[in-house]
């Protein structure tokens, strides 16, 4: 009898979890199933912010995905997806076809521009290893070449950060704490750098406890942050940004522009044919996307929407690894032809946003937490994320331990 092949596109948290724990609850001989993944590699998308600013090495940030998958029942294929035959149940990638039975789609986000001219040709996003080290290391080229110039330009030590949702904050905060290093390493006057978030909505993580946002722009400020509020970034040009509040418009010049304001869904999605919104599918409970009773989609492709406020899930890591697990189990049930499918309900244990090292916002079980005991939350919540994909030897590899 032929075994079900079940294929999961992308490694992300919504991937490898779902591949994880479907190696768990399925025997060897029950299904062959199949993970992509355009990189050899896992990377924790959560900690690119800090990796981009340099306070943690990109490789921390990673690590081989064959380390945390069971080897006997996943088979695991290096390779970029073109687009998904929904007709043919195939999936076509740059290196081959694979067929399926059963599709799990996890092929993570995309920055989402809005349409502002230049953001695509001369500003940076904080969107995998590879952007996260351009970033540091355009960002150290700076002011390496700041003092070996004999007409001094001060706009190459600013940099402009569009954006004040989570990452824009987070890479914020690494920035404060790792400004002062390089101003020791190369020389430079800490008062010649600038470091300017500007955010097109009224307020700095919009919809985020009021207390803590306070708390947070009060802490960044006195590492020498500045905020631009209400304000729109109109275009990005080879030396900087272009602005505008109300009928006031400003022209920033910039060594480096980081956009962190925006995430779609994956184009795969789109050029798949599927009905999504911005590279998002709205998925029936079962995490499937409505009409393909043989696709699950998970991760930042996924939309499920917040009946309590009509608006959809963030497309956060804890989500992601959540819908992993229900995938896994309804993936189970299909294959075995038995059971019942599982309906998906976020379990939001709370959202924790860092400020650097040493501090750290948020909202954990109901509870208001700033400071070092936030701070050590954050990492807590990083090990706990490690030791459910990868259990206790990624914890011991890749975790977190400098937590006071």
């Amino acid at each position: 009898m032929r075994k079900p092949k079940v294929v999961i596109l992308g490694a992300g948290y919504g991937g490898l979890m779902t591949a994880v724990s479907l190696q768990k609850a399925l025997g060897v001989n029950e299904a062959e199933i199949t993970l992509i993944n355009k990189n050899e590699y896992h990377y924790e998308t959560t900690w690119l912010h800090e990796a981009s600013a340099g306070t943690l090495h990109h490789d921390r940030a990673r690590y081989n995905i064959t380390d945390v998958i069971d080897r006997t029942k996943v088979n695991f294929v290096k390779g970029t997806v073109i687009t998904i035959n929904r007709e043919e149940k195939r999936v076509v990638l740059e290196e081959g076809e694979y067929a399926y039975d059963y599709l799990v789609v996890s092929l993570g986000g995309e920055s989402e521009t809005f349409g502002i001219k230049g953001l695509k040709e001369y500003a940076f996003s904080i969107t995998n290893i590879n952007a996260a080290r351009q970033i540091r290391e355009h960002i150290e080229y700076q002011f390496a070449t700041y003092n070996t110039e004999l007409e001094k330009n001060d706009s190459r030590l600013t940099i402009v950060v569009g954006g004040a949702g989570f990452t824009g904050i987070e890479f914020l905060g690494e920035l404060g704490n790792r400004i002062p290093e390089l101003c020791r390493e190369y020389d430079v006057d800490r008062d010649k750098v600038r470091v300017i978030c500007v955010e097109a909505a009224p307020m700095v993580l919009p919809g985020f406890d009021p207390e803590l946002v306070e708390y947070a722009v009060g802490h960044l400020e006195r590492k020498g942050i500045e905020f631009k509020i209400g304000t729109a970034i109109k275009e990005a040009t080879p030396d900087g940004i272009i602005v505008a509040k109300d009928d006031q418009v400003e022209e920033i010049n910039a060594g480096t522009v980081v956009w962190a304001a925006g995430v779609r869904g994956n184009s795969v999605i789109e050029q798949a044919g599927f009905d999504s919104m911005r590279g998002r599918v709205k998925v029936d409970p079962e995490l499937r996307a409505p009409g393909h009773e043989d696709v699950f989609i998970v991760g930042d492709c996924a939309l499920i929407i917040n009946e309590e406020i009509n608006r959809p899930y963030p497309p956060t890591a804890q989500i992601a690894m959540q819908q992993g697990v229900i995938c896994a189990k309804n993936l189970a049930v299909l294959v075995r032809g038995q059971g019942e499918l599982e309906t998906f309900t976020p379990d939001l244990k709370g959202t924790v946003c860092s400020l650097g090292e040493d501090d750290a916002i948020g909202v954990v079980f109901g509870k208001k937490v700033w400071g070092a005991k936030a701070s050590f939350m954050k990492k807590m919540i990083d090990n706990r994320a490690l030791f459910m994909i990868g259990g206790a030897s990624t914890v011991l590899k890749k975790g977190k331990f400098n937590l006071l």
